[in-house]
């Protein structure tokens, strides 16, 4: 106010102000607390120096990192669950790590440190493939075991009654490097129907929804998943049927949500058709030997011998559908985890449900779909279908 009464003024005001308020940080920057605390940060114990060296290599030596997703998505919950069933102190700890999902685990596999297992979907593993971004990837990373099915779900305003409706309209894929963000375009893509991506999270995604801004969004998770089974009725929200279909003969599955799965979105006795794609458990392929290698070697083998403990009430219900045996389409298996199952079966065979092809070829949704996904007939006949499409 003052200055600008008097510009010169001001002007003779700020020129003296300056040099003091620099003295004033300088001070701040420089002064006695400021060097204490820089002398601290140098001179601050390691543990080596703590005589604690034998503590923090005990602790590191049998920890493996697992790369899990994100707080709302279902792998995060399977990843605990594993710490929870497999943690044995200082012969083994599993670490689960906070990701941003299915395609950014394949990359955290690949790069990031301290990360040995992953938990992604198996159609991302193609993506990866197809890209060429990383050199070698089929030998690089492998699996260990195909786990459960995760569910897909389209959930739209009420103006949305089939899946041809959201042509040209925006639809919420989650956020880039979600599983969402990539297996939502390729079935768009497959059906031939164009929508506009939005890439956001999903709590944000369902409130544009409620505003007009956005007609669906595309979902994976084990059901019940929690962002939609917390979901309140309201009016005119409701699941899209999503078929199966020869498009979809590589790597998915027919499957149904029902009203017990979802009782706030899907009338009572009702049921909604939709698709799932099988769970990868993926291992980096560590050279035999090195230090990496021996923690991933011990994790799996307290996976197949510990195996029936993730199957007590106290975890998630999916572990009861997981055939260790079963085979993911493109993937390598670990030569690990080939031994493991090599002993297992040497002492107790497991036999697969039969499916007839009949019913695997009609894609019946009405059938034990984790039967279907296990059993080598089904395997037989998908190998069958894709070399007569190319034939064709």
């Amino acid at each position: 106010m003052l200055g600008s009464r008097y510009p010169l003024l001001g002007l003779l005001v700020s020129l003296f102000a300056a040099p003091i308020v620099g003295l004033g940080l300088s001070e701040a920057q420089t002064g006695p607390a400021a060097r204490a605390a820089a002398e601290a940060a140098r001179n601050s114990p390691t543990a080596a120096a703590s005589g604690e060296s034998a503590k923090a290599a005990r602790i590191n030596n049998w920890t493996v990192g697992v790369a899990a997703g994100l707080l709302e998505g279902s792998f995060i919950r399977f990843a605990a669950e594993l710490g929870k069933a497999l943690d044995d102190g200082d012969n083994l700890r599993i670490l689960p790590t906070v990701t941003y999902g299915a395609v950014e685990n394949i990359a955290d596999l690949l790069y990031l440190k301290g990360i040995d297992i992953a938990i992604t979907h198996a159609d991302v593993f193609d993506l990866y493939k197809k890209s060429g971004e990383a050199k070698n990837v089929e030998q690089r990373i492998n699996y260990i075991s195909q786990m459960h099915n995760t569910e897909f779900y389209v959930l739209a305003r009420s103006d949305i009654n089939s899946l041809q409706d959201l042509a040209g309209k925006k639809v919420g894929f989650h956020v880039k490097g979600s599983g969402p963000s990539a297996t939502g375009p390729i079935i768009f893509e497959r059906l031939g129907i164009a929508v506009e991506p939005v890439y956001i999270n999903h709590t944000f995604a369902i409130e544009k929804m409620r505003s007009g801004e956005i007609a669906a969004i595309f979902q994976l998770g084990a059901k019940p998943n929690d962002l939609l089974a917390k979901l309140k009725p309201e009016p005119g929200l409701h699941f899209v049927p999503l078929k199966w279909g020869p498009k979809f003969a590589d790597y998915y599955l027919p499957t149904t949500l029902t009203h017990d799965d979802y009782p706030n979105l899907i009338p009572a006795g009702d049921s909604v058709e939709t698709l799932a794609v099988p769970v990868v458990l993926a291992v980096y392929n560590w050279p035999k030997n090195s230090d990496r290698f021996r923690r991933v070697e011990r994790f799996i083998h307290y996976y197949f011998e510990r195996f029936d403990k993730l199957k007590q009430p106290s975890f998630h219900p999916k572990w009861k559908e997981i055939n260790l045996s079963a085979r993911v389409p493109g993937w390598n298996r670990y030569w690990v985890a080939d031994e493991m199952l090599a002993a297992m079966a040497a002492k107790e065979p497991v036999a697969a449900k039969p499916v007839t092809a009949t019913e695997a070829a009609a894609g019946r949704s009405d059938i034990d779909t984790t039967a279907l996904t296990n059993s080598p007939l089904f395997q037989e006949f998908l190998e069958w279908r894709q070399k007569n499409q190319k034939n064709q």
